[in-house]
């Protein structure tokens, strides 16, 4: 596939102002995944706050990744481990402090799934709280409190200019230690040097070894520009601002109107997808047949190439976890059998008349594995497919031929 990663801002973009994946961006998501396009939420959020909506869409279930803080750190969410993480110098905190205190402003940062604070009153950082399902927990003296590297500080004040004034200020005498800037007109962000969405996203993309030309990035805000433009395809929200749409290659609709799924649509399935044949009915149908009780889900289908996934559980395992080789040749089976049903004339049937593999890798429990069916004789009386099957890092794991008899019917 042309495109290998989709990197999704969160707020303004795959939510909409309800705060919510509706179900059509979740399914879209969902068919872009199990066609090995991996998926990052790249988010100002803390962690914390990304976590259960990483859930949600299965980003551990395919090798996806959550950014947070605005590149404070990478989370690898099917290995459960942090990639990478900048923080910000505790020793720093009471300088900090003292520019909140001089100007009135409240002062907060985040603590696992905790937001301490100066002012644990404040509405601002009520709902910043609520939005990322955390509690607030009030400090009196907020650089004793901290007695640990943050990964970001945030200042508070409805006084926008008095806000601004401070922003300028410590741009200049801050200037190669934070990186100070605004990301609503209340708060003023302090983060770690160099740290934003388009340089983390650089750091991960050198560790899983994809191009930029293989990146698509879809954002709203002026915090998303620099990873727009370090995408191959860079996507503007149809609600985003003027300035950051000027910046992008491409502008879907609003987050009120499925704007991420349909530039899914456009830009990753409708690549390889442009099908006619009801793939979501067949793949209802076979919900209790052999199919349906292997997980396996057809994805695409051509009169020259068919492709399903299949996950990696305790249907389609072996009991020392890995994939069972008999799970392979019935999922290999079943998308040359589709691809023949395509080829063949209303008066004829399909008998699979034989089936070889050879099992060159493993793929393990929790994976999904993807099928790729490419017909390389279309016969009369026989159909001949090769059968590709990749982990979800494109790793293959088993090339199996099939052949198909094709029959008259009585």
């Amino acid at each position: 596939m042309k495109y290998k990663l989709l990197v999704l801002d969160v707020d303004g973009t795959l939510l909409n102002n309800q705060k919510e994946v509706t179900p059509h961006t979740r399914k879209t998501l969902q068919q872009a995944q199990q066609m090995g396009t991996q998926v990052v939420l790249a988010s100002g959020r803390p962690t914390h706050g990304l976590m259960s909506l990483a859930k949600e869409l299965e980003l551990d279930k395919y090798n996806g990744y959550v950014l947070s803080y605005n590149g404070g750190r990478i989370f690898d969410m099917k290995e459960g481990k942090l990639l990478f993480e900048k923080r910000v110098d505790p020793k720093m905190i009471p300088l900090l402090e003292k520019g909140a205190n001089k100007n009135g402003f409240a002062i907060f940062t985040y603590y696992y799934d905790t937001i301490l604070t100066n002012d644990p009153e404040n509405p601002h950082i009520q709902a910043e709280a609520a939005l990322n399902g955390m509690q607030v927990k009030g400090v009196e003296n907020f650089s004793d409190a901290i007695d640990f590297a943050p990964c970001k500080v945030m200042l508070v004040s409805d006084d926008e200019e008095a806000l601004v004034g401070l922003e300028n200020h410590w741009k200049k005498r801050l200037a190669g230690t934070f990186d100070v800037f605004r990301s609503e007109p209340y708060f003023l962000e302090v983060v770690p040097q160099n740290i934003d969405k388009a340089n983390t996203l650089g750091i991960l993309l050198g560790t899983i070894g994809v191009q930029n030309e293989q990146v698509i990035a879809i954002g709203d805000g002026v915090c998303d520009i620099t990873m727009i433009q370090s995408a191959g395809l860079g996507i503007a929200m149809g609600n985003a601002q003027y300035s950051v749409k000027r910046c992008t290659d491409y502008t879907t609709t609003s987050n009120e109107e499925d704007g991420v799924a349909k530039a899914i649509e456009e830009h990753i399935i409708a690549e390889i997808r442009r099908t006619t044949i009801p793939l979501d009915q067949l793949n209802a149908m076979a919900k209790h047949a052999l199919m349906g009780n292997l997980g396996i889900q057809y994805t695409y289908a051509s009169e020259d190439r068919v492709e399903a996934t299949m996950p990696v559980d305790v249907r389609t395992r072996q009991p020392f976890g890995i994939l069972h080789g008999g799970a392979t040749l019935a999922l290999a089976e079943t998308v040359a059998g589709l691809g023949s049903l395509v080829l063949c004339q209303p008066d004829e049937i399909i008998v699979g008349m034989q089936v070889s593999g050879n099992h060159i890798s493993s793929a393990h429990e929790g994976d999904t594995v993807r099928a790729v069916a490419t017909a390389i004789h279309k016969g009369r009386t026989s159909h001949v497919w090769n059968v590709d099957v990749f982990t979800s890092t494109d790793k293959l794991v088993s090339s199996i031929r099939v052949v198909n008899s094709v029959l008259k019917k009585r």
